[in-house]
C-alpha cells in the first residue's frame, strides 16, 4: 500500500529506464506504475498516463525511444485511479488523443469521485479530471493497423478494469502479450469497502481470475513494473538472453495463481 507522503510528491526518484521489449512495443513507465507503447502501422497507443506529477518522466521516456509524444493517436487505460489516469489530462492536452477506459470508471474520472483515490489514498490536494472519448466494453478491440488490442472487462479492483490482450511478432513468432488491468487486493479489505462503497467488488474480483485463467498469455506485462519483474527482466533483455525474458507464460499462470490463493485467504473466515 503507498505511502499518502511520499513518492509521488518526489517523482525524479521513479525515474525509469525506457526501452524495447520487442517490435514495435515499449516500455515507458515510471519504477512504479507501468506505462506501454504500442506502435501499429496506422496508429499508436499509449496504455496508462501515471501520475500527474511524472508526465514529464513519461514524455521524456517517450522520447527516448525516437516517437514524439505529440504523435500519440490512442490512450487508453487499465482502470481509473490516480497512479494509472493522473497524467492523462495533461497528456490529452498535448497529443490531443483519444481516451479510452472502462465504461463504469468513466464518471469517476470525469468528475472527480472517491474512485481516483487522489486524496483519500495518496494525500493529493485533487485528481486532473478529463474527458472520455470512447467508454470500452468487454471484446472491444482497437485497432493500430496490423496489431488489434482486445479489452477483457475484469472488474474487482475497480468497477471499469480492463484486462488487454494483443498478439505481436517475437522472434519471428507471433505471440499473445497480456496485462491484467487491476490484481490488486487492497481494495478487496472490508476497511476499504465500507468507507469506499464499492459492494461486490469481491465477487466480480472472483469471476475476474477465473476468466484469466483461461486466457493464454505468452508475453506478460504488467500494470505495475514489480507484478511481472518488468525491470529485472529489462537487465537480462539488455544483457543479450534469449529467448525474450518477456515471454513468461508461466509467470503469468502463477501470477494469477498467486493472487486467487492471496484473494481467498483474505475472504476465508
Amino acid at each position: 500500500m503507498p505511502d499518502e507522503t511520499s513518492f509521488w510528491q518526489r517523482p525524479w526518484e521513479l525515474r525509469a529506464p525506457a526501452f524495447e521489449i520487442t517490435g514495435g512495443l515499449f516500455y515507458v513507465g515510471n519504477s512504479d506504475v507501468s506505462c506501454h507503447l504500442l506502435i501499429g502501422r496506422e496508429k499508436t497507443l499509449l496504455v496508462d498516463t501515471a501520475f500527474a506529477e511524472t508526465t514529464y518522466l513519461l514524455t521524456e521516456s517517450i522520447r527516448s525511444v525516437g516517437v514524439d509524444p505529440a504523435s500519440i493517436d490512442l490512450i487508453a487505460h487499465t482502470h481509473g485511479h490516480v497512479d494509472h489516469c493522473g497524467g492523462t489530462r495533461r497528456m490529452k492536452e498535448l497529443t490531443g488523443a483519444e481516451i479510452l477506459l472502462g465504461e463504469p470508471d468513466v464518471e469517476a474520472v470525469e468528475q472527480g469521485t472517491w474512485l481516483t483515490c487522489a486524496e483519500s489514498w495518496y494525500g493529493m490536494p485533487r485528481f486532473e479530471t478529463f474527458r472520455v472519448d470512447r467508454a470500452l466494453r468487454h471484446g472491444d478491440t482497437i485497432d493500430l493497423g496490423g496489431v488489434v488490442v482486445t479489452a477483457h472487462h475484469t472488474p474487482g479492483h475497480t468497477a471499469g478494469v480492463m484486462t488487454y490482450t494483443f498478439e505481436i511478432d517475437v522472434d519471428g513468432h507471433t505471440r499473445l502479450a497480456g496485462m491484467f488491468g487491476g490484481p490488486g487486493l487492497w481494495t478487496m479489505t472490508d476497511e476499504h469497502i465500507e468507507r469506499d462503497g464499492y459492494p461486490g467488488n469481491r465477487d466480480e474480483f472472483a469471476r475476474s481470475l477465473a476468466y484469466l485463467k483461461g486466457l493464454e498469455v505468452e508475453l506478460w506485462l504488467g500494470a505495475h513494473p514489480g507484478q511481472n519483474d518488468t525491470l529485472g527482466k529489462y537487465e537480462r533483455l539488455a544483457a543479450g538472453e534469449s529467448p525474450n525474458p518477456f515471454l513468461d507464460p508461466a509467470g503469468w499462470k502463477q501470477s494469477i495463481a498467486g493472487v486467487e490463493a492471496e484473494f481467498n485467504q483474505m475472504r476465508a473466515p
